[in-house]
C-alpha cells in the first residue's frame, strides 16, 4: 500500500520536476493528484506514461492525501498550506513563507535529515532556498571535518529561478538583439540578455537583497547557528543551473586533497576536479542531473585554513523539486513507515 501525494502548482517549472522525480524515483504512490489554480484545471501534465488532469485547489479535500508537495508560492502555501495540515496531510512548501518558522523544520536531507522528526509541530516541513541547498550539501561534509567559521558565497543564478516568465524574457531579449529588435525589460529590473544583475528578490534596510539574506539565515538554520555568512546573489543569462563560488574559512586545517577525498564521499555531491580546460562543470552539463557538483578545490592562502570551490546545480532539481521529494523519502522511510508497511 502506498500514499496518496498531491502537487500543488502542478503546471509550473518545479511542479512539473516534481511529477517527473516522483516517477524517476519511483516513489511509493497510489494515487497523484495535480493541483493548480481554477485557469488550469482541465489542463493536463504528465507523470511517467500517464496525463493528469489538473485540479482545483480552492476547494481540494487535503484529508485525501498523505503528503502534498507545494510549489506555487508564498502567499498560495500561507493560505493553503496551515489548511492541509490541520486536515492531516503533512506539507513539503517549497516557497519562503515558513523556512524560518521556529515550528517548521529547513530540511536538506543529505545535511540535516533527523530534523524531519519535527514535522509533527506543524505537518509542515520546508524547502530552503535553491542557492542555500546546494551550498549546504557541499559544505556539510567540509563542517564535518575541520569547522567551518566563515563563508563568503556569489551566486551565478539562472532564470529559470525567477520562474518560466523569467526564462522566457531571455529567449526574447536574446532574439531580439540578434534582429535588431527593442530590448524591454519586464520580469528583470534590467536587460538580462547578455548581461548579470545583482539584484534577486528585493532589498534590505542593510543593502542586501532578501535572496542574500535567505542565504544567511537559512545556512545557520540547516546547517550551524554559528557559522558566518555573506553573500552576494547575482542573475545571469543561463536557462537552468545555479553555480556558486564559495570561500570558507575553517577551524582547523583541512588540505586540498582532504577536502576532495571528504566530498568525493559525501552523499549527493560529484566532485570534477581536473586542473585542466575542461576539468571543472559547468550549468549546462548539470541539467538534469541529481547531484551538486564540486570543482575548482584549492587553497585559499589569505586566511589561516581556507579554500575555494566552484559549487553548481540544476536549481530546478536539487534546489527545489528533487530535494522535496528526498525530504518526503524521509518522512514516509522513518515516519510513516506503517503506511507503506
Amino acid at each position: 500500500m502506498g500514499y496518496n501525494i498531491a502537487i500543488v502548482g502542478a503546471t509550473g517549472n518545479v511542479g512539473r520536476e516534481m511529477l517527473n522525480i516522483l516517477h524517476e524515483r519511483q516513489f511509493p504512490a497510489d494515487t497523484v493528484v495535480p493541483l493548480a489554480s481554477r485557469r488550469s484545471v482541465g489542463k493536463e501534465v504528465s507523470f511517467g506514461d500517464k496525463r493528469l488532469k489538473v485540479r482545483a485547489l480552492e476547494d481540494f479535500d487535503f484529508s485525501t492525501v498523505d503528503i502534498a508537495l507545494f510549489s506555487a508560492g508564498s502567499k498560495v502555501s500561507e493560505d493553503f498550506g496551515p489548511k492541509a495540515g490541520k486536515q492531516g496531510c503533512v506539507v513539503i512548501d517549497n516557497s519562503s513563507r515558513f523556512r524560518m518558522d521556529p515550528d517548521v523544520p529547513l530540511v536538506v536531507p543529505e545535511v540535516n535529515a533527523e530534523a524531519v522528526a519535527g514535522f509533527h509541530k506543524r505537518n509542515i516541513l520546508a524547502n530552503p532556498n535553491c542557492s542555500t541547498a546546494q551550498m549546504v550539501v557541499a559544505l556539510k561534509p567540509l563542517h564535518d571535518e575541520a569547522t567551518i567559521k566563515r563563508v563568503v558565497v556569489a551566486t551565478y543564478q539562472s532564470t529559470s529561478g525567477a520562474g518560466k516568465d523569467a526564462m522566457d524574457e531571455l529567449f526574447g531579449q536574446t532574439r531580439a538583439i540578434y534582429v535588431n529588435d527593442p530590448i524591454e525589460p519586464k520580469r528583470f529590473t534590467k536587460q538580462i540578455a547578455f548581461n548579470v544583475i545583482p539584484h534577486i528578490d528585493v532589498f534590505m534596510d542593510d543593502g542586501s537583497t532578501k535572496e542574500e539574506w535567505k542565504m544567511v539565515v537559512e545556512t545557520k538554520k540547516i546547517l550551524d547557528a554559528k557559522i558566518n555568512v555573506t553573500a552576494t546573489c547575482v542573475r545571469v543569462p543561463v536557462f537552468v543551473g545555479h553555480s556558486e563560488a564559495v570561500n570558507v574559512e575553517f577551524a582547523k586545517p583541512l588540505s586540498v586533497e582532504r577536502a576532495r577525498s571528504v566530498l568525493r564521499e559525501a552523499p549527493g555531491v560529484m566532485v570534477v576536479d581536473k586542473r585542466e580546460p575542461g576539468g571543472y562543470v559547468t550549468p549546462v552539463e548539470c541539467v538534469g542531473d541529481y547531484a551538486t557538483f564540486v570543482s575548482r578545490i584549492r587553497a585559499d592562502t589569505t586566511v589561516k585554513h581556507g579554500l575555494s570551490l566552484w559549487v553548481v546545480s540544476d536549481n530546478l532539481r536539487k534546489g527545489a523539486a528533487l530535494n522535496a521529494v528526498q525530504i518526503a523519502e524521509v518522512l514516509i522511510n522513518r515516519y510513516l513507515k506503517k503506511k507503506a508497511a
